[in-house]
């Protein structure tokens, strides 16, 4: 279901000749549907996104796709810095870890997945390229966290996922160059270290380079 009764004035124009080839996910981190729509659509506020799900399933297209919406911020992903140029950014309602942070439900999953799967039939975005907002932006942001079942969208053909890694030991050095490989800004490798976590290890988000996370880390590279 998608209502076009929200329209965002925060946008500008892509730069020309640059393919969308991101998907960015996000949590709205705010207490209800109508205040994230409301500051989304706040000319002052400028942010933005391309669409807002509700927790109900409902859709809310609010910048159009040839359009760069501001939505990630300061923000890197494999040796990019404008993210926004090349992306689209979709919001899922959700109060976030300030509000009470919970699971997202299955009518917002289930519209999240018939939007993305169109998404990438529009668009050539690679596996890799469908991130969360904290893999873009390791330092400031958590979103949307790690109970985003991201296995699932990957099931759906929407990202990537990997089961049951090889358990690896490694330096530091070498994770980092890992991580670097896969799209992670490393300057904080503690920082990038618990965005991967939170994206492809949610059960231990420490920001160490344990064997399970290296291991994960490894099997999609090779993936990749």
């Amino acid at each position: 279901m998608e209502t076009s009764s929200w329209v965002s004035p925060n946008y500008n124009d892509r730069p020309d000749g640059l393919p969308i080839d991101m998907l960015v996910l996000h949590y709205t981190g705010m207490e209800t549907c109508e205040a994230a729509l409301e500051r989304l659509c706040d000319k002052d506020a400028q942010v933005s996104a391309h669409y807002l799900i509700d927790e109900d399933g409902t859709v809310h297209r609010l910048v159009d796709e040839d359009k760069r919406a501001w939505h990630a911020g300061v923000a890197w992903w494999r040796g990019s810095t404008d993210v926004n140029s090349r992306s689209i950014g979709i919001e899922l309602v959700n109060p976030g870890h300030e509000f009470g942070y919970r699971p997202f439900p299955e009518a917002q999953m289930l519209a999240l997945e018939g939007l993305a799967k169109s998404i990438l039939k529009r668009h050539s975005i690679p596996p890799r390229n469908v991130v969360g907002h904290s893999d873009v932006a390791p330092t400031r942001k958590q979103d949307p966290g790690e109970l985003f079942d991201w296995q699932r969208l990957a099931e759906k053909g929407i990202g990537l996922w990997t089961d049951n890694p090889t358990l690896i030991k490694s330096d530091i050095d070498d994770v980092s160059a890992m991580l670097l490989a896969y799209g992670y800004e490393t300057a904080d490798i503690q920082a990038s270290l618990k965005a991967f976590q939170r994206h492809f290890c949610p059960q231990s988000i420490s920001g160490e380079a344990d064997p399970v996370t290296v291991g994960r880390l490894a099997a999609l590279l090779e993936l990749s």
